[in-house]
């Protein structure tokens, strides 16, 4: 299994080089980046991508990274890892236990990097298709032992300086069992509110303001069942968050229903999914070619479902024979992407703890 997996990420590698469909683009070296983008496909593995790229005329977007590795997913109590250990590996470079968001094996918090970010005076964002207190955004703003502790974690995030927040949860923050309205603290800390009910090219959000914008009460739906905003907040967040501050941006984004899709063993919405992310990683890469400033890098938490791509399938969307080995994640190694200053770093093959480190590194913040 090891050698097929890492053969298939071969290959990918291969057709990122010599595709006659996208192109290549080099990043630019030899700087700083000024802005990172850490963009997590949630469940996305080789096969996840191979899906996705043979619906969609052999073309993505990722293929346009110059820049390819793959990280290790183990958690430091299981070698299946869940999203908030992960997630956590990411945030802080601390290996944890399975559910820990933003704390080490012992349960001590370390400061992640969009915390870090937010101390060295960047500005932050968040836009996800889960809950905002789902398990990987928490991970960059929370401590708290337990990732089922979704209230818990929305008051942490009250705790912290994001400039932008896109998703789900709205009931954390309005509808609590503590009765606590932290729409009042969202307001009294600088927020402007809004929904899904008023699309992103009708918001006017003043400079000196933060934005918290709610795109469901608890689960953004999938794709497949009417959600649409992930590739247009991600071409809104550059933008605005750079208005915030003129020492650069730290966004996280995550296509969080790639892995629902897999825990469902649900091919068609794994497929949507992931396509749904490329796109917005499309229109990342877009805004990054052109700003020459800004490291965007594109990895996954772990793989979900062990989905395998079977004799029969042919090119074009609806045409694969697949399966899946489980309904929940597996150990197999993801993928990284890298493009921008600093992107050389992200080469060869390593923990995802080392994914923190290399973004410290790239962003000159001092080790813990």
């Amino acid at each position: 299994m090891f050698r097929t997996c890492l053969l298939i990420a071969c290959c990918l590698a291969i057709s990122c080089s010599s595709s006659n469909t996208t192109t290549s683009h080099p990043s630019p070296k030899g700087k700083k980046p000024k802005n990172l983008v850490l963009m997590i496909g949630d469940g996305m593995g080789v096969s996840q991508i191979t899906a996705g790229l043979y619906s969609n005329n052999n073309q993505l977007n990722l293929e346009r990274f110059p820049v390819i590795g793959l990280v290790k997913t183990h958690s430091k109590d299981n070698l299946i890892t869940d999203s908030a250990a992960g997630a956590t590996a990411f945030s802080t470079g601390k290996k944890t236990y399975t559910g820990a968001i933003g704390v080490d094996a012992d349960t001590l918090p370390h400061p992640t990097i969009l915390e870090m970010a937010e101390a060295d005076g960047m500005a932050t964002g968040i836009v996800v298709t889960c809950e905002i207190t789902h398990a990987t955004p928490a991970a960059f703003y929370a401590h708290q032992y337990a990732r089922r502790f979704h209230e818990a974690i929305a008051k942490d995030l009250m705790k912290t300086e994001v400039d932008l927040l896109v998703g789900g949860g709205q009931r954390y923050f309005l509808r609590r069992r503590d009765h606590d309205n932290l729409f009042l603290t969202f307001k009294l800390n600088g927020y402007s509110l809004r929904n899904i009910a008023t699309p992103f090219s009708e918001l006017n959000i003043p400079a000196y303001k933060k934005l918290a914008y709610f795109t469901a009460e608890d689960k953004p739906p999938y794709k497949s069942k009417g959600r649409n905003y992930l590739p247009t907040a991600v071409s809104y967040a550059p933008p605005f968050l750079k208005e915030r501050s003129s020492k650069g941006f730290f966004l996280l984004v995550e296509g969080s229903q790639i892995d629902w899709g897999g825990h469902a063993n649900h091919i068609e919405d794994v497929v949507t999914e992931m396509l749904d992310f490329d796109q917005a990683v499309g229109n990342m890469l877009d805004f990054a070619e052109k700003d020459g400033q800004t490291l965007v890098i594109v990895t996954a938490d772990h793989e979900t479902g062990g989905l395998a791509i079977k004799q029969g399938s042919y090119m074009g969307r609806d045409s694969l024979n697949t399966s899946f080995a489980t309904g929940g994640h597996t150990c197999h190694m993801v993928p990284i992407f890298a493009y921008g200053p600093g992107a050389e770093a992200f080469s060869g093959m390593y923990d995802n703890t080392e994914v923190f480190h290399k973004m410290r590194a790239a962003l000159g913040f001092k080790e813990n």
